[in-house]
């Protein structure tokens, strides 16, 4: 084969064609993947395809199947491990299903910004919509759509507090998807309780965010189930950064050296399980034989930490895979029961049983 060297416009799909030999229906046959086309066919059409270096106006597409091919996701910036990732892998899994993603970054969470951010999503015709919403302020303004697309919310919140859709606006059903943020801190509390501590006092994040205050019900019914009484179940409220996990773990080491500190620590993210350790290491508390530290998230690095930390592994891909399920199911009119995604436990050094 070779090419048109004159040409001064982009390659179209008739050129792929006249150049195949096929008809202009077996091209677009081939680039919708359709399985009717025979496979000498279908090379012939790709080869001719890599020759002209044709690439397919997803503009034209999209005003002749009224299809964008678009998904628009809400998202409010945050740099922090949990959001990030989860924005990564629904980008991820929407190319994989053949779409793009718009991203509408949010700073105020009211319904007149989410009518803003929706009227921009409708101007590009996306086809869904996926919310972003970690802190209760952000899930709460997602109520406030009435977007006659469906709406992925990601967020570990209570089924029963996600809007539905308002009866005679056309407003779609917003479908809640989340890692099982209570299991995966059961689990760690678990794990901790099994080696022999009596109690584990937990660093947790801000209770404005749900996965915060979901982790804290799960250490809190992990030792609820031990049978260890409210009065030692100890929880410092705290910000997400390492160093509010530092400024807590030197009184911790204080305590500890003074015989009546804890002797397991469940941090709220590996962020504020870093800052305890540095703490306790400048203070001579040896981890784990003094006191072991779990944290969540398995975040880039927690392999390194010294000692290397046992934490909560999220499965953000597997989020994305079936937040895009979610949504193709419902572009296909069908509905699909969600269910929270459980984590993993990853056990470190990090965490052994108590001294004698």
């Amino acid at each position: 084969m070779s090419a048109d060297v004159g040409r001064t416009r982009p390659p179209a799909m008739s050129d792929v064609a006249e150049l195949a030999g096929v008809s202009h229906q077996t091209v677009s046959r081939v680039l919708n993947d359709h399985p009717s086309v025979r496979p000498q066919t279908r090379e012939r059409v790709l080869d001719a395809i890599a020759t002209l270096g044709y690439r397919r106006n997803s503009a034209a597409r999209a005003l002749v199947t009224a299809r964008s091919g678009t998904i628009g996701v809400v998202t409010t910036g945050s740099a922090l491990y949990g959001p990030t990732s989860t924005l990564i892998a629904v980008e991820g899994a929407a190319r994989e299903e053949g779409y793009f993603v718009s991203v509408a970054t949010i700073r105020r969470y009211d319904a007149e910004t989410m009518h803003t951010v929706l009227e921009h999503f409708m101007a590009q015709a996306v086809e869904g919509i996926v919310v972003i919403a970690p802190q209760t302020d952000v899930a709460a303004a997602v109520d406030s759509f009435r977007a006659p697309v469906p709406i992925i919310l990601i967020a570990a919140r209570e089924p029963n507090e996600v809007h539905a859709g308002a009866p005679g606006t056309g407003a779609a059903s917003i479908l809640p998807i989340a890692v099982d943020q209570r299991l995966g801190a059961r689990v760690a509390t678990e794990h901790l309780l099994d080696l022999g501590h009596r109690s584990v006092v937990h660093l947790a994040g801000p209770l404005d965010w749900f996965d915060a205050r979901e982790r804290a019900k799960g250490w809190n019914d992990a030792l609820a189930a031990r049978g260890v009484p409210e009065i030692d179940r100890e929880m410092i409220r705290c910000s997400w950064s390492s160093d509010a996990g530092y400024d807590v773990g030197r009184d911790l080491a204080r305590r500890v050296t003074d015989g009546n500190g804890p002797t397991a620590v469940f941090a709220g993210n590996d962020h504020l399980a870093l800052g305890v350790l540095q703490a306790f290491w400048e203070a001579g508390v040896v981890v784990p034989r003094d006191v072991s530290v779990v944290g969540f998230d398995d975040v880039e690095g927690s392999a390194h930490f010294i000692p290397p930390l046992t934490t909560v592994r999220q499965p953000f891909a597997e989020l994305g895979r079936r937040c895009m399920g979610l949504l193709l199911d419902a572009f296909a009119g069908s509905t699909r029961e969600s269910t929270q995604i459980p984590p993993d436990l990853v056990v470190r050094a990090s965490s052994g049983p108590p001294s004698a």
